[in-house]
């Protein structure tokens, strides 16, 4: 099977189609959470604790301009906001598929047991000679 082949049978067998749904849905998803988490939570985070987070810095070495030195700062305030944005997706995440997980469960709890298979066709021969057998 060739290369390109075998490519057009992965990509039409759906999981390619369903994998592009899911990363467009995902990144439309991770904007929403991105906005929830920057425009609501955080300020509310930020006023319980009276700091506003983006700005937060810890001065590692004040400029000198006589000495022709910058100034260099670490920013934690950044990583506070990317963590706890990583919690929240997290946890959001985690709600999303549990609901999946208890929806799916529900769905194939109410479906009916499938009825018992009949006898296959060398079962009901065999069936046949075990009758044959006994009337003799």
């Amino acid at each position: 099977m060739g290369l390109i082949s075998e490519f057009k049978e992965f990509a039409l067998k759906g999981n390619f189609f369903d994998m592009a749904i899911g990363v467009v849905i995902g990144t439309a998803f991770g904007g929403i959470v991105k906005s929830l988490i920057e425009d609501v939570i955080m300020p509310v985070v930020g006023l319980a604790g009276k700091v506003d987070f983006s700005k937060a810095v810890f001065t590692l070495r004040k400029a000198d301009a006589a000495a022709g030195t910058s100034q260099i700062d670490v920013r934690y305030g950044t990583f506070v906001t990317v963590f706890i944005n990583f919690l929240i997706l997290a946890f959001v995440l985690f709600l999303v598929v549990k609901a999946y997980n208890t929806a799916k469960k529900r769905f194939e709890a109410e479906k009916p047991a499938p009825a018992p298979a009949g006898p296959t066709p060398d079962q009901k021969l065999l069936t046949e000679i075990r009758d044959l057998l006994a009337r003799r």
